[in-house]
């Protein structure tokens, strides 16, 4: 079983295998970076193109740390005007950019576009986020939860507020690994479809109860894990006052979190915007693992292109 010279378009593209392959490297990987000089370069005289035609501060650093602990060399292209531009075709471009570089990993909007740019490209397509999916985010959340519980099966994951890709990728990222996953959002904000039924196939055969429930505390009760993300994402600026109030009823608070288990933990991916989808009693309490979880990009991304560029 390996992953070498794979694409990661979304996490359905793994199995329940190579997701723990993943994991269980990143543990690795953050044990040795740790204790030891001994720090194995795989990436070394390979280039990364990393382009984020959305910006973000957690991505670019952490894929750029990454890559450099790897021995590797991140080419940074940042904004809608460094690449894709001009008017040249998508072909074209990652024809150019695969004579330059080992890896592509691509933070962008559409999900078409990812599929596009892998269409043609004959290295390795990493998707760093698009609108419908982020799977490098939900790799470092797995390797959270494993780390503070020891495991991951039979756990129940409550997500509550928007059905974005956060909440796409989650579903999925359940059923890969066995734990039971509710998702609560108004009318409207469902997870993604395909997504959806992407997660429960793959659930038939690891065991995981999955489903999309209305009331937030339906879907915390119990919890082990407690989830939310942003009401208003990026590119969603101009609905924000309406936004907040068709979310009215799903802000994570003390109240809350009160129907999880007392050893909860709560995550968000960030960033947060507080006062909306999380308060500062909750993200700043004992139970928030964020800082954890914002840490662990950095080591699930780079697990993941050890194994796919190795």
């Amino acid at each position: 079983m390996g992953l070498e010279g794979r694409d990661l378009l979304t996490l359905g593209d793994l199995s329940p295998d190579e997701v723990a392959l993943v994991l269980e490297r990143a543990k690795i990987q953050k044990r040795m970076w740790a204790q030891s000089s001994n720090r194995p370069r795989p990436l070394a005289d390979r280039a990364v193109a990393i382009i984020m035609l959305k910006p973000s501060m957690r991505t670019r650093i952490s894929f750029e740390v990454a890559v450099r602990h790897l021995g590797g060399a991140p080419i940074m292209l940042i904004g809608e005007g460094s690449v894709f531009s001009r008017g040249e075709s998508v072909k074209d471009t990652v024809k150019v950019l695969e004579r330059y570089c080992d890896c592509i990993v691509l933070r962008t909007y559409d999900q078409s576009h990812l599929d596009e740019v892998a269409q043609h490209a004959s290295v390795p397509v990493i998707n760093a986020l698009t609108d419908d999916y982020h799977p490098c985010q939900v790799l470092a959340d797995l390797l959270t939860i494993d780390e503070h519980f020891g495991r991951l099966a039979g756990l129940k994951l409550a997500y509550v507020g928007d059905g974005n890709n956060m909440a796409n990728t989650l579903l999925i990222g359940a059923a890969l690994t066995g734990m039971n996953a509710v998702v609560a959002c108004p009318p409207g904000f469902e997870p993604l479809k395909a997504a959806v039924t992407r997660a429960q196939e793959i659930a038939s055969a690891t065991g995981a109860v999955l489903s999309v429930v209305r009331d937030p505390r339906e879907a915390v009760d119990g919890a082990d894990v407690v989830v939310t993300d942003t009401f208003t994402s990026m590119g969603q600026e101009g609905e924000h006052d309406k936004r907040l109030a068709q979310f009215r009823g799903y802000q994570v608070d003390t109240g809350l979190m009160l129907f999880a288990k007392p050893e909860a933990i709560f995550m968000h991916c960030l960033p947060a915007h507080r006062g909306e989808e999380v308060t500062d009693q909750v993200i700043d309490s004992a139970q928030s693992v964020v800082y954890d979880e914002a840490g662990n990009r950095m080591r699930a991304q780079k697990a993941l292109l050890s194994l796919i560029m190795g």
